[in-house]
Order: C-alpha cells, then sequence, then structure tokens
C-alpha cells in the first residue's frame, strides 16, 4: 500500500506543469565615444549632445514602448517611430538595439537633470482600428506652466568616482514608477499596466528588471537618464 501511494505522488510530480521562469529583462546602456560603441553604466552621467543607445534583451516575448520625458518638461515617442524602427516585438532570448535602425542613436539635449524614460512591455502588440503602428500613442502635452520638473544637476557619487573613476549618479538608471498617478495620461490608459511587482538588479554595466514567476500583462517603469 505505500509503494502504490508513492508511485501515485511521483506520477501526480511529473505530470504537474513547470512554473515559468520569473521575466526577466537585461538592459545595457552604450554611448558612442571615439568612433565606437561603449558600454557604461546605466547610471552615468552624460554629457550634453552624448550619443547613447540601449541594447535589450529579455527571457519572454512582448512588445516594447519607449517614451521620454525631458528635463524640458516635453514628451517624445522614442519607439517605435518610422525613424528609429517600427519592428518591437521582443522574441525569447534575442538582442535587440534600440534604436532598431542603422547607425541609429538618440542624443542627449535639454537643461541637465534626469530625464525620465518610460519602457512598457506588452504581452500584445497595441493598435486601434485594425492598425497596429504606434498611432495609438498621441504625445501627452507639455506640462501646465509653473511646473517644477527635476532640473537639479546630477551628482557623482564620490565613493564610486574614486573607486571607479566614473561619474556615476546613484539615483539614475531604472527604478519603479515612484507615483502611478503621474504616469503620462497615454500610458495610463493602457489596461492592467502595472509595475509593482517589479524587482531590480544592478549588475555589471547593466541593470536587470525582473517580475516573478507567472505574472501576465502590461508592466511600466522609468529609466533615469542623468545628463549635465
Amino acid at each position: 500500500m505505500i509503494r502504490a501511494v508513492l508511485s501515485f505522488i511521483c506520477l501526480t510530480a511529473a505530470l504537474a506543469p513547470a512554473q515559468p521562469p520569473p521575466r526577466r529583462m537585461v538592459i545595457h546602456v552604450e554611448t558612442h565615444d571615439k568612433g565606437e560603441w561603449k558600454t557604461v553604466d546605466p547610471a552615468t552621467i552624460f554629457e550634453s549632445g552624448a550619443q547613447v543607445r540601449f541594447r535589450v534583451k529579455a527571457n519572454f516575448a512582448g512588445y516594447l514602448y519607449v517614451m521620454n520625458q525631458g528635463t524640458s518638461g516635453d514628451y517624445t515617442l522614442l519607439f517605435p517611430r518610422e525613424d528609429t524602427g517600427m519592428q518591437n516585438r521582443l522574441d525569447p532570448d534575442v538582442e535587440y538595439i534600440v534604436p532598431a535602425t542603422a547607425g541609429g542613436a538618440f542624443r542627449v539635449t535639454g537643461p541637465p537633470g534626469q530625464d525620465t524614460v518610460y519602457w512598457m512591455v506588452t504581452p500584445l502588440e497595441i493598435g486601434a482600428g485594425g492598425n497596429p503602428r504606434p498611432g495609438y500613442v498621441p504625445l501627452p502635452p507639455p506640462p501646465p506652466a509653473g511646473t517644477k520638473l527635476n532640473t537639479l544637476v546630477p551628482r557623482c557619487d564620490d565613493a564610486v568616482f574614486r573607486a571607479r573613476g566614473e561619474c556615476i549618479d546613484s539615483t539614475a538608471g531604472p527604478r519603479k514608477v515612484q507615483d502611478p498617478a503621474k504616469l503620462p495620461p497615454n500610458l495610463k490608459a493602457v489596461p492592467d499596466l502595472r509595475s509593482r511587482e517589479l524587482v531590480f538588479i544592478r549588475e555589471k554595466n547593466a541593470a536587470v528588471v525582473s517580475s516573478p514567476a507567472g505574472a501576465t500583462g502590461p508592466v511600466v517603469y522609468e529609466f533615469r537618464l542623468a545628463h549635465k
């Protein structure tokens, strides 16, 4: 009798579906320096006019949308769009470069501070009226006159600078949305959009964003890009 019960338990365990791994996205930030692309710490303080791009790899499928609010207050849809690449599908374990065009890059401009770059990943491509292209995101207007933006001049972390000789702002890089109520209206309109499950891990010259096993639905997080 004991043997039969053990056999049943083993058979049940063998038939149980395997728990999917946590969803994980690895982001590298690269800057164009002396004619070549160089991977840097995501919290690097960039000079005005610097060219940057992102190298992204996820272990799950989805669609990526990237929008920036600069230190001037203006919103810009960074990706996908005609001049940065319209193919925004992520396949598991495939590395992508954003912008997804040959020789493409984003140029850092605007008053010193931290741009807020919103990264949204959805399980299905978002569209309306059968058109899957990013016409679904009419850009929000600039904040009302007098709105206080994050325009403080980023400061190098002295401990990191001494140890590595790099100008790093420890408050920059990826993090969860601090106040969901302040998300741009076009992102808040996405059903079931959330960021509370996300875990952020800093690795050498890389940022890792992870969500729990079995998590579904669209997610959003901020990437603070510091610049002088």
